[in-house]
C-alpha cells in the first residue's frame, strides 16, 4: 500500500488515497474492537441501498489497525458551503433531505441508541440529580428503530463531480430515535460556531419531517450529556453547559 497521499488527519487515525482505496489508518493504541465495530457498523449500513464507501477490509499496518474502503472522489458538503455562502440555504435543504433518507432505513443489527446513551450519561462528569433527571427523560422518550448516523454534518458527506451524495463515517451508527440524531447535528453546528446555520438546520428538519421543535430539544440534554464523554475538553465544557434537563415553550 502506497501511504504517501494523506487526504485528512484527525487525533487518532489518518486517511490516505492509494488510487481507487481510501485508507484509515488508527492510532497503535487504538482498541482493536472499535476499529472491527466500525468496520462491521459501515458493511451493514452498505445493505441499505445508501451511497456508502464500500468496505474492502480489515488489515494492520506497520502494528496499527486500518480500514481499507472504496476512495469516492469529490468536495465535501461543508467545503462546498463554504465557497459558496450564496447558495448555503440550498445546500443546507440537501444536507437536511439526505438525514432523512438515512433515516428511513433501518438496520436491525446495529447497536440501540438508548443503550448507548443511557450507558454514557451513567459516566458522564454530571451531578447525580442531572444523572437521575436525564436517565428518567431517556426512559420516557418513544423507542424507535430508525437508522443514525451519529455524526451527520456536512464534512461527512461527499458530493462527486456528478452531483452523487455519499455518506462516510458510520463509527457511531445505531438504530433509535431519529430526533436523538437531529439534536446531536443541531449541537455538532453549534460546536462548529455555525449557530444561524444550527438554527435553520433544525427549522428545515422540523418543517420537512413533520416534528415539533420542542420534541428534538427535549432530546438535547440528553445527547449533550452523552456526547461529553468523549469530547475534548473545551467541546466537554460546551456539551456539560446543555446537560441541564429543562422544558421548552
Amino acid at each position: 500500500m502506497d501511504l504517501d497521499r494523506v487526504i485528512a488527519v484527525r487525533n487518532d487515525k489518518t486517511v490516505y488515497r492509494d488510487g481507487d482505496d481510501c485508507i484509515k489508518v488508527f492510532a497503535e493504541n487504538y482498541a482493536k474492537d472499535d476499529v472491527l465495530s466500525e468496520a462491521l457498523n459501515q458493511a451493514r449500513v452498505e445493505k441499505t441501498g445508501l451511497n456508502v464507501p464500500a468496505i474492502k477490509s480489515v488489515t494492520t499496518i506497520e502494528n496499527k489497525w486500518a480500514i481499507v474502503s472504496e476512495f469516492i472522489s469529490g468536495k465535501t458538503l461543508d467545503r462546498i458551503m463554504k465557497e459558496n455562502p450564496e447558495k448555503k440555504d440550498k445546500y443546507l435543504e440537501k444536507f437536511v433531505d439526505l438525514q432523512l433518507e438515512v433515516q428511513s432505513k433501518t438496520c436491525p443489527k446495529l447497536n440501540k441508541l438508548t443503550d448507548k446513551m443511557r450507558d454514557k450519561i451513567s459516566v458522564a462528569q454530571i451531578d447525580e440529580n442531572t444523572r437521575y433527571e436525564l436517565h428518567t427523560r431517556l426512559a420516557g422518550m418513544p423507542k424507535h428503530a430508525k437508522l443514525c448516523h451519529g455524526d451527520f454534518n456536512p464534512s461527512n458527506i461527499i458530493i462527486t463531480e456528478s452531483g452523487k451524495a455519499y455518506i462516510l463515517d458510520w463509527s457511531h451508527a445505531t438504530i433509535g430515535n431519529a430526533s436523538a440524531d437531529a439534536a446531536r447535528t443541531y449541537l455538532l453546528f453549534w460546536l462548529n460556531g455555525d449557530i444561524s446555520g444550527a438554527e435553520k438546520y433544525l427549522d428545515l428538519f422540523c418543517e420537512k419531517s413533520g416534528t415539533d421543535k420542542r420534541y428534538v430539544q427535549k432530546w438535547m440534554p440528553i445527547v449533550a450529556a452523552s456526547q461529553s464523554v468523549k469530547g475534548k475538553p473545551k467541546e466537554r465544557e460546551f456539551l456539560l453547559s446543555w446537560a441541564t434537563v429543562m422544558d421548552y415553550q
